[in-house]
């Protein structure tokens, strides 16, 4: 224990203040930094931007970020040894940040990990195309090739930047493909523009609900066979799928798939988990394989996260999953439904540990959450010794609910 103790309140059924309970906050978890490069796994946290406090980050305003606070959150992961995935639906792409301050996110994040040898992936993906644009498309052959352009702008933004493609699932696409060949026409002359192996990413509707029906069906096994279709056909352009449906099953069938494919030159595709709820057993994996990560939930977690990579690295796969698995219910609570209010959890978290100076979202999404979510964020985060300054996380939230009504 660290010797710190906050009170927090009790709710009710209907969520009145009930009580309160004293609570002394733990020690943080032994979290340690690696000595070398990771290896056992390939692992990215997809992190979240910091908003400037004085700002206009309201909804439907251009995004103003803190890039002192945003870059240093990334400094941080590379120095326990993960990779950044950036301009994801962890930043907001679609949800407050606009295509303006995503390519300066994206080069400002490149120029930052190149400065250290770190490895960053961005998202590209069609969200320069207002939605009122989007709404204004119709199916068939004029909206597919205004999609095709707006997809390629954003690829060579990245490449440009000198970080490796992610290439996200489209809003704009899932309006205008009539079927599964639409998708295949799209994402054949998008990969073609590619000067590297990209990751291919598979969003469910519960983090996005415009994205209904991707890969030309509604069924996960059609969508997947479409899926599976493509990767086949463009196998040496891709690295990997991160797959962010929050099904386990599905995702090591799919996985069990990639591992069938041929070697070819060397490239066979990897299985980035995207799954927030079951990342610790996908991670760990069993004998036939593992998935690698490319997670949201690593951008709140990255010290443990990155020390149970080390224990996967030094042969202690029970000691590695068992941190994993410590951190679950936190990683199930921030993502739950409606999972696409996540980022405020992760900008909680974000600030309670010091690393932003308000709780904040561009956007004003930081409003997507009740209290008494956010007080059982902080008791979960504190059980699995993810606030990593205890006196102060005491002070933060000893201010948060005094403003919000519910200090004891």
């Amino acid at each position: 224990m660290s010797g710190v103790a906050v009170v927090l309140p009790l709710f009710d059924a209907e969520g009145r203040v009930a009580g309160s309970e004293a609570v002394e906050l733990n020690a943080p978890g032994p979290w340690t930094t690696p000595s070398g490069p990771i290896t056992s796994r390939v692992a990215f946290a997809a992190a979240h931007v910091v908003p400037q406090v004085g700002a206009e980050n309201v909804p439907g305003a251009p995004a103003v970020v803190d890039w002192d606070a945003t870059l240093a959150y990334r400094h941080r992961i590379w120095e326990h040894g993960l990779g950044v995935a950036d301009a994801m639906d962890t930043a907001q792409r679609g949800m407050g940040l606009d295509w303006a301050a995503t390519q300066e996110l994206i080069r400002r994040s490149a120029a930052e990990a190149a400065s250290v040898g770190a490895r960053v992936a961005c998202g590209a993906g069609t969200d320069q195309l207002s939605p009122e644009a989007v709404a204004a498309l119709e199916p068939g052959d004029a909206g597919l090739a205004v999609v095709t352009e707006a997809y390629r702008e954003q690829v060579h933004v990245v490449q440009d930047a000198g970080a490796q493609v992610i290439v996200m699932a489209s809003r704009a696409l899932a309006r205008v493909a009539r079927g599964p060949e639409d998708y295949a026409r799209v994402y054949d002359a998008v990969l073609t523009e590619t000067d590297q192996p990209v990751v291919l990413h598979w969003l469910g509707t519960m983090f996005d609900p415009a994205l209904a029906g991707y890969w030309g069906s509604d069924s996960v096994d059609d969508a997947t066979a479409t899926f599976l279709d493509l990767i086949r056909a463009h196998q040496p352009r891709i690295d990997g799928v991160k797959v962010s449906l929050l099904d386990a099953a599905h995702e090591v069938g799919l996985r069990r798939a990639l591992a069938a494919l041929p070697a070819g030159d060397g490239n066979r595709p990897r299985l980035y988990t995207g799954d927030d709820f079951n990342y610790p057993e996908l991670i760990a994996g069993d004998e036939q394989g593992h998935s690698d990560a490319l997670l949201g939930i690593f951008a709140a977690i990255y010290p443990a996260a990155s020390t149970a990579l080390q224990a996967f690295d030094a042969g202690d796969a029970e000691g590695g999953h068992k941190i994993l698995a410590s951190t679950e219910a936190l990683g199930r609570h921030i993502f739950a439904a409606p999972t696409y209010y996540y980022k405020t959890g992760i900008a909680f978290l974000s600030w309670l540990n010091g690393f932003q100076p308000g709780f904040s979202l561009v956007g004003g999404l930081h409003s997507g959450r009740s209290l008494r979510h956010l007080v059982e964020l902080a008791r979960l985060a504190d059980g699995c010794g993810m606030l990593l300054d205890p006196p102060l996380a005491a002070a933060r939230l000893r201010a948060f609910l005094t403003t919000n009504g519910a200090a004891a």
